[in-house]
C-alpha cells in the first residue's frame, strides 16, 4: 500500500518500471475493422498516448461469440495477434506498456454482430437496446450457457491471454466488471443458476475465479490483472449483496500474486473500498467516478487522483482525461489547460475525428475551456 504519494512518483508494478501512477483505463473506441483486426488509427491512437505509465487497452473480446458492439477487437486468430502486434511494437517503440482487457459481452450482444446467439448464466435479456450495424436494436434472449460450454468458455479466455502475449501485450485485464459475462454470474438479478454457478455467493464467484486460475496458470499469475465495478448498474445489473459478495470474491483472488485489482468508480471515503483496499495484499488501481454526461473537472481528475492515491490506491486510472488529451501528463505536470472532449458520440463510432486529431500541447491550438 501507497499512503499519500504523488501522481508523478515513478511505481514498479512487476517487472515494469512506471514513470508516474496514472494509467490509461481500458475505454471502448469501435475503430477495429470489421473483423475485429485492430486498425492503423488505433496503432496512432495508442502510440499518441504511450507517455501513460500504464495502457490498458480496450475491452477486446476473446470469442467470436463474446462479441459486443461493433467495430470491437479481437483476440482470437491470427489476424488479431498480427494487427495488435503492430499496436503494442509502436507503443513500445515510444517508451510505453500494454495490457489488453478481455471482455466477454455475455448477455451484451446480438446476432447482428457476432452471427451468433449471445450466450449467458441465464436466459435473461438485457434491458434495454443494443447498437448494431443496422441501428439500434431490442436485445436478444441468450442461451444460457451449460457446463460444458462454461469450460470452453474458460478456454476462450486462456487462448485470448496466450494471443495476447504473442501480440506483445506485457498482460491482460479479466474483465469481471459493467454488467458484462463475468459481471452477469457475480450479479443475483442475471444469475439464477441452481447448480455449482448460481445460488450462493461461493457459488456466483466461481466462474470469474476459473477464469482468473486458468489464465494465470497460462501466461503467469504476475501478468494478469482483475477488474470489478462493485455496486455498478450498467447493462441492467442489480446487486443485493455488493457489500458482503466483493470482500469474500477479493479475498478469493488475493490468493493467487496477480498484477493487480483494478476497481472501477472507486470512492475513497467508502467503507467497502477500504475493505477492499485492506483485504488486497497486490497492487490496487482505482477508478475515480468523475461523472458521467458531464464535462470533466478542469484538472482532469488529478485531485480525485490524488485523494485515491492518500487513501491506500497504488495507480490511478483515467479515461476521458487520457482520450481528450493524448499528452495528458505533460499538461499536468505543466499546469497547462486541458482539452475538451468534442463529442460523446465519436468516443463510440467513426473514424479520426474525435480519435487521433485531439492536438498537443506546442503543435496547434488547444480546444481547451
Amino acid at each position: 500500500m501507497i499512503e499519500n504519494e504523488n501522481i508523478f512518483t515513478a511505481f514498479r508494478l512487476g517487472d515494469l518500471e512506471l514513470s508516474h501512477r496514472l494509467v490509461m483505463a481500458p475505454m471502448t473506441r469501435n475503430r477495429a475493422e470489421d473483423d475485429g483486426a485492430p486498425s492503423g488509427l488505433m496503432t496512432e491512437y495508442y502510440t499518441q498516448r504511450a507517455a501513460a505509465g500504464l495502457i490498458i487497452a480496450e475491452a477486446t473480446t476473446p470469442s467470436r461469440v463474446g462479441l459486443t458492439y461493433p467495430n470491437i477487437p479481437g483476440l482470437y486468430n491470427d489476424a488479431h495477434i498480427a494487427g495488435w502486434r503492430t499496436v503494442t511494437d509502436s507503443v513500445r517503440a515510444a517508451g510505453g506498456h500494454m495490457f489488453v482487457q478481455l471482455q466477454h459481452g455475455g448477455r451484451v450482444g446480438h446476432p447482428d454482430n457476432s452471427g451468433l446467439i449471445p450466450v449467458a448464466p441465464s436466459a435473461i435479456p438485457l434491458p434495454e437496446g443494443i447498437h448494431t450495424p443496422s441501428g439500434r436494436q431490442g436485445a436478444v434472449t441468450p442461451k444460457e450457457l451449460d457446463l460444458a460450454e462454461i469450460g470452453s468458455t474458460i478456454g476462450d479466455f486462456v487462448t485470448a491471454a496466450r494471443n495476447a502475449i504473442d501480440a506483445g501485450f506485457e498482460g491482460v485485464e479479466i474483465h469481471s466488471a459493467n454488467g458484462y459475462l463475468l459481471h452477469q454470474f457475480l450479479a443475483s438479478n442475471t444469475n439464477h443458476r441452481t447448480d455449482e454457478y448460481g445460488g450462493s455467493i461461493d457459488n456466483r464467484i466461481r466462474f470469474t475465479l476459473a477464469v482468473v486460475e486458468a489464465v494465470a496458470t497460462a501466461i503467469g499469475p504476475e501478468r494478469v490483472g482483475v477488474r470489478l465495478s462493485p455496486g455498478n448498474t450498467t447493462n441492467g445489473i442489480a446487486e443485493n449483496d455488493t457489500d458482503i459478495l466483493y470482500p469474500v470474491l477479493v479475498a478469493a483472488l488475493a490468493a493467487r500474486p496477480l498484477a493487480y485489482l483494478h476497481l472501477v468508480f472507486a470512492d475513497p471515503t467508502s467503507r467497502l473500498f477500504q475493505q477492499l483496499r485492506a483485504l488486497w495484499p497486490g497492487v490496487l488501481i482505482a477508478n475515480p467516478h468523475l461523472g458521467w454526461g458531464v464535462p470533466l473537472p478542469e484538472d482532469g481528475g488529478k485531485r480525485a487522483a490524488e485523494s485515491l492515491l492518500a487513501a491506500g490506491a497504488d495507480l490511478v486510472s483515467l479515461g476521458r482525461s487520457f482520450l481528450a488529451n493524448p499528452d495528458l501528463i505533460d499538461r499536468l505536470r505543466s499546469k497547462a489547460p486541458l482539452n475538451l472532449v468534442r463529442d460523446a458520440h465519436l468516443m463510440y463510432v467513426g473514424d479520426a475525428e474525435g480519435y487521433t486529431d485531439y492536438p498537443v500541447l506546442g503543435k496547434g491550438l488547444t480546444d481547451a475551456a
